[in-house]
């Protein structure tokens, strides 16, 4: 078994079940292993999971509070009543015993340490967890993409974006949703030149005809291919000015105008 490890919930989400040793870790003693659950917006498929893996659960990471991230917490507290539950502070988390801020450096029972970076945009009480080689950003940065903008302004996200994006290179993305093919396919329309997008989109559209997920991606690929990555690149400001029939001011104006574009897009995610 590999780990992180996707759980699906919903029709398009993924909680992670996250183990000592690192992203794609083979693990073989299964009864040993202790997991961190991030992200746990329903109960059944991460019991399941923990059942047919024979894992023991040592805390729940949240990024945010949208309910497809967190109404499972309360059924596996009644399952797991002394389970750690780490969150944003001051948010609406259940059971949230340890609240975080930002650059706070936690270390967990099964040895993993992680720091806790603040990504508002998406909502404004958004954490992402980091260390080295493994980024899990819930619902800010995606493949390919990024979250709707339901809280925060396009000025937080892009500076959530851009922090994020200045991570090293082998940085493996855990986002908590599906979304990469809609993802390219926007990417390819307003950047229909970058062969890196349709080299990509081209292998997402196989993964996903054969059942396949398609994460985690790396840092270096996003910077290629994700197009709110790239909001300084030339053709991007010039398809943001086009579509806003006017010439873009800066790379936040570009953000701005893309996130807008691709909210109301066909198929949109």
């Amino acid at each position: 078994m590999n780990f992180p490890l996707a759980v699906p919930a919903f029709s398009d989400n993924y909680i992670w079940l996250v183990a000592a040793g690192g992203s794609e870790q083979s693990v073989r003693n299964e009864a040993e292993i202790a997991v961190i659950i991030i992200d746990p917006g329903a109960a059944e498929p991460v019991l399941e999971s923990l059942a047919r893996h024979r894992l023991r659960p040592c805390a729940i990471l949240v990024t945010h509070h949208h309910y497809d991230h967190i109404d499972g917490i309360p059924p596996l507290l009644r399952h797991y009543p002394s389970l750690p539950v780490y969150g944003p502070a001051e948010s609406a988390v259940p059971g949230l015993g340890h609240p975080l801020h930002d650059n706070d450096e936690i270390t967990l029972d099964n040895g993993l340490t992680f720091q806790v970076l603040t990504s508002p945009g998406h909502t404004l009480d958004h954490l992402s967890y980091y260390r080295p080689g493994m980024l899990f950003c819930g619902d800010t940065l995606f493949a390919a993409g990024c979250g709707r903008l339901f809280e925060g302004s396009p000025e937080q996200m892009y500076r959530s974006l851009t922090r994020l994006a200045s991570l090293p290179d082998d940085t493996a993305i855990f986002c908590t949703h599906e979304y990469t093919l809609n993802n390219l396919e926007f990417a390819h329309h307003i950047e229909p030149e970058n062969k890196h997008v349709f080299d990509r989109l081209e292998h997402v559209r196989r993964q996903r005809a054969r059942g396949r997920i398609t994460l985690p991606s790396t840092l270096a690929e996003e910077r290629l291919s994700n197009p709110y990555l790239r909001c300084t690149e030339a053709a991007i400001m010039t398809a943001a000015s086009r579509f806003a029939q006017r010439p873009v001011r800066d790379a936040v104006d570009t953000f701005r105008i893309i996130r807008f574009w691709k909210d109301g897009w066909t198929n949109s995610a």
